[in-house]
């Protein structure tokens, strides 16, 4: 029969470690080797080496310091194995599965964003459709016109023009009662807007007049995209470079609205209607209640409809909307119209973070990219609608060019009574605002 090795298992790792290194072993470690290997060898009782009290004794009476060994029975190793054993499992079981959870969580939420962008695409081609097959058989939408847009330092800018034409006709005689610049996607999370008006006197190269090297801003800024159209069809492109040359704005894209795109759009989006608060100056000094405007949408060459708006808070459908935003026969005049330019699109681009609009909004910028001339790209939407909206939420930055009484009364080439602002001073505006 074998005999039962009498070392534990760390006096063995100890006993190989200085048997390998017999040669350079201290006293201390001889000592320490002999006494192992006279265990080793049966010289002492096994009882007593295995005894801790008797096993101190000798260590006492030998003289010999050895480090402390660990003294576990094999059946204590195997209880602390089997139960490192049993842990182990579920540690690992508990990680797998809240990775699971998340793997799980993170797959439905990728399905659902992609439900909404399928969706959002969906509702898209359907207004397309809808407007393709609605409109009349004379009209049809503007070209894309050629638009050398410039990227800006933060965020987008986007030129929206809002022209007096309809759909179908010669935009060659069309002239802009707005011209604004939204600034989307910036830094800041914010929403910029930038009224421009149209009796601003402007550079417009290849018209206006250069006088000892200086170029004079001696055209109207309603004039430029007029001059584009009869030079081949870039009465945008026109209004970007004139843009450029005077307030040193770079504009990535454009859209240009007519009066049935806009009202089309406010229609499908709002079904209820856009609620606004309408505000209006004086009229001889006396203060407007109500004031009869207009109904631009349903003239004809031989008829002018007028319907009246009261002040006050209310719903407006498109066609009123479009009517209250074009009104200036108050006080105010031009400055008026434009500050309720700016007033219709706040009151829009607030009411359509509600996102339920999310679809309907789709299906209205379907109709409006059917009815309207815009280089703004299918996608930009699903890229940058999030940050509309957030921006939206967050607040709208607006400022109008000039501000009020911040001009001198002047006169363009023609005669025409026209405004004169100081063009350096609102290029630093709107570097403050964060648009160039």
């Amino acid at each position: 029969m074998t005999r039962e090795n009498p070392l534990t298992h760390h006096e063995k790792l100890r006993y190989d470690y200085l048997l390998k290194n017999i040669h350079y072993l201290n006293d201390k470690e001889k000592r320490e080797f002999a006494f192992l290997q006279a265990k080793l060898e049966g010289q002492k009782d096994s009882a007593e080496v295995f005894n801790p009290e008797a096993k101190e004794q000798l260590l006492s009476d030998s003289g010999i310091d050895l480090p402390t060994y660990a003294n576990r029975s094999r059946s204590s190793r195997r209880s602390s194995g089997d139960q490192l054993e049993t842990k182990i499992p579920k540690v690992k079981k508990q990680k797998k599965k809240r990775g699971f959870r998340f793997k799980r969580l993170f797959a439905w939420l990728g399905m659902i964003l992609l439900c909404v962008a399928v969706g959002m695409i969906v509702m898209f081609l359907k207004g397309f459709q809808s407007a393709n097959s609605n409109n009349p058989k004379d009209a049809k939408a503007a070209q894309v016109e050629v638009f050398n847009g410039q990227d800006t330092r933060d965020g987008v800018n986007i030129l929206i023009l809002g022209t007096d034409g309809r759909i179908g006709q010669d935009s060659s005689e069309t002239r802009t009662d707005s011209v604004m610049v939204l600034n989307v996607s910036g830094k800041d999370k914010k929403i910029k807007l930038v009224s421009f008006m149209r009796d601003n006197l402007v550079y417009i190269d290849g018209y206006s007049q250069v006088i000892d090297g200086q170029k004079q801003a001696d055209h109207k800024l309603n004039l430029a995209y007029e001059l584009g159209e009869q030079e081949g069809k870039q009465g945008a492109e026109m209004v970007r470079k004139v843009l450029k040359d005077n307030f040193d704005l770079d504009i990535k894209y454009y859209a240009l609205v007519d009066f049935q795109a806009f009202a089309t759009a406010i229609d499908t989006l709002f079904p209820d209607g856009v609620t606004i608060d309408a505000q209006f100056s004086t009229l001889n000094g006396v203060p407007v209640t109500e004031a009869t405007v207009g109904d631009d949408l349903h003239a004809t060459a031989t008829e002018s409809p007028t319907q009246t708006i009261r002040a006050g808070k209310q719903q407006m459908n498109g066609s009123t909307l479009l009517n209250y935003a074009r009104f200036r026969d108050d006080d105010e005049g031009d400055y008026g119209r434009t500050r309720r330019q700016q007033q219709v699109m706040t009151a829009v681009l607030q009411q359509i973070k509600d996102p339920t609009k999310l679809f309907t909004g789709s299906e209205a910028l379907g109709k409006v990219f059917a009815m309207t001339s815009t280089n703004l790209p299918y996608t930009f939407l699903l890229t940058n609608g999030l940050s509309v909206l957030e921006g939206a939420q967050n607040g709208i930055e607006k400022l109008t060019v000039p501000e009020l009484g911040d001009w001198v009364d002047d006169y363009d080439v023609y005669g025409g009574q026209s405004l004169r602002v100081d063009q350096a001073a609102y290029q630093t505006k709107l570097a403050q605002m964060g648009l160039r």
